[in-house]
């Protein structure tokens, strides 16, 4: 995809110039204040200018620890103006797992919010390469800044309107997202300047976002499917109102007060907003889009949705390192339509124009219609690879190809179908989780023998994290136990939220784990 527009920098820039007094961005409570383009591009220089003159340069990751907030915004604008490189970190991670990413991409400055201090002070003395730490919203809760950390609003008060001496480069380095990975360590997803601009023009295309759009953004900041969206708005000069987390009154006080025309919702998401008692009472008609992705919709939620909103709802596949890679538009999901309407719901779509798109088979041959194999995608979106993680970008990347690990097949009109996941991941409440990284927080305990996880459906989270778990010999535990041992490992997202102490966990002949037998035991309710 061509567009005139090289970096995001220069969007920002662009928008500030043709959209300068219409808002863009405004956190949907009382105590905060809307920015319109041309203040947020003033912002974002000014918040680039005052890191380089403590000492950021080209590339230098700057990370930030945060829910959602106008600042983390502020920190994505200032990296891609002068062509930092943002890192927003996952706030719900455990403090090891924090520690791990910021020795991981080694970054200079830390920005977190004040309600993050006690986290941040177990990460000093791990993470010496840090040299400046700036506190957000200090003053605000009238708390005291402390005495190791600068204020970040006196921070951005240093900084110059104009910007820093540099200007990011379409080469440049702009964002830094970390992604969970099939070995239990999470990977930092490295994403250019280039890459960047077309995964936002595509969003914006295949989400059917305008000018008019106004984007309810509930979903963290840290993730891909954060800040897709506005982005995508934004890209037509469009404008964002952001939610601190999900909470499902707040969501549709908001969507009524704030006219809200587009929001993202996972499927527990929408399940949340479709049973919260008293929510019919509020006026959504003013939405015409709402996306789901990460995991399929049931069905029955679909009609409950439809019924809710009206027919307005689209299905999409992608991912943080390949952008938006399949898009099921509104007008092909009809729960009450034909039998193969029933059928394509259960699909990601058509693959998005401009995607290079493959199912292949073990040997990297393509598959005929109807045959399962794994998905590739090409396209001008793609990662330039994992961060410190060059045998794993090796692995992902064939020959410009991404291979996701997801298991497909294509009909005969080209909806895709995903059918299994071949890095055995889980996705709970929209959220990645990897067995094999809870199982290792599992195996710590002192009274584990072995363990095993799979994903059971749950009716809020879509998918629940189950454990079999076999102990050691003589040894006693129970499930609240073996469940807090493990959120001090991982975040509590991951943790199990069901667990079954057995004698033997069952094996195929090579002797690995089976564990096609568990999933039936957990349907059998064993």
């Amino acid at each position: 995809m061509s567009t005139g527009i090289k970096t995001m920098g220069a969007l920002w820039e662009r928008n500030a110039q043709f959209y300068g007094n219409r808002e863009e961005v405004n956190r949907a409570l009382a105590e905060y204040t809307g920015f319109t383009h041309a203040q947020t591009f003033e912002r974002g220089c000014r918040l680039a200018s005052a890191l380089y003159n403590l000492g950021a340069r080209r590339h230098d990751r700057i990370v930030i620890l945060s829910e959602n907030c106008n600042e983390a915004f502020e920190n994505y604008f200032a990296c891609h103006i002068a062509g930092f490189i943002a890192a927003p970190v996952n706030y719900r991670l455990a403090v090891p797992e924090i520690a791990y990413i910021l020795k991981d991409s080694s970054p200079r400055t830390l920005i977190f919010d004040i309600s993050y201090t006690a986290v941040v002070e177990q990460l000093r003395p791990q993470c010496p390469g840090i040299t400046h730490y700036i506190c957000i919203g200090a003053h605000r809760i009238g708390k005291q800044l402390p005495a190791w950390a600068l204020d970040y609003d006196s921070v951005m008060e240093s900084g110059s309107a104009d910007g820093p001496p540099m200007r990011a480069r379409e080469d440049d380095y702009a964002q830094l997202l970390y992604t969970s990975g099939t070995t239990g360590k999470p990977k930092g997803v490295i994403v250019s300047q280039r890459a960047l601009v077309p995964w936002t023009a595509t969003h914006s295309l295949v989400t059917d976002l305008n000018g008019a759009s106004r984007v309810l953004q509930a979903t963290p900041l840290f993730h891909v499917g954060g800040i897709c969206y506005p982005f995508g708005a934004w890209w037509m000069g469009g404008m964002t109102v952001l939610l601190p987390a999900f909470d499902p009154l707040v969501v549709l006080q908001t969507i009524e007060k704030e006219r809200i025309t587009y929001s993202f919702m996972v499927a527990a998401m929408m399940q949340a907003v479709l049973t919260l008692p008293g929510g019919e009472k509020f006026d959504v008609s003013s939405l015409k889009r709402i996306v789901s992705a990460a995991a399929p919709i049931p069905v029955p939620l679909l009609k409950q949705a439809f019924e809710r909103f009206g027919p307005i709802v689209s299905v999409q596949y992608g991912g943080t390192e390949f952008g938006c890679g399949c898009n099921l538009p509104s007008h092909f999901v009809r729960p009450e339509g034909t039998a193969d309407d029933i059928k394509r719901l259960a699909s990601v779509g058509h693959p998005v124009p401009g995607n290079g798109f493959r199912i292949v088979d073990d040997h990297g041959a393509d598959v005929a219609v109807g045959v399962t194999g794994e998905v590739l995608f090409k396209s001008d979106s793609m990662m330039s690879g994992y961060w410190n993680n060059h045998a794993a970008t090796l692995e992902a990347l064939d020959d410009g190809w991404y291979r996701t690990g997801d298991l497909a097949y294509r009909d005969h009109e080209g909806f895709v179908f995903l059918v299994d996941r071949k890095k055995d991941m889980i996705i709970s409440g929209g959220e990645n989780i990897y067995s094999r990284e809870v199982e290792e927080a599992i195996h710590q305990h002192p009274a584990v023998a072995e363990s095993a996880v799979i994903g059971v459906p749950d009716p809020k989270w879509v998918e629940a994290v189950k454990a079999y778990v076999v102990l050691k010999s003589g040894a006693s535990l129970t499930e609240d136990a073996l469940i807090e041992h493990c959120r001090t490992l991982i975040a509590r997202y991951k943790c199990p939220r069901q667990i079954a102490f057995i004698t033997e966990l069952p094996r195929i002949a090579s002797g690995k784990i089976n564990k096609v037998a568990l999933r039936d035991m957990a349907k059998a309710g064993a």
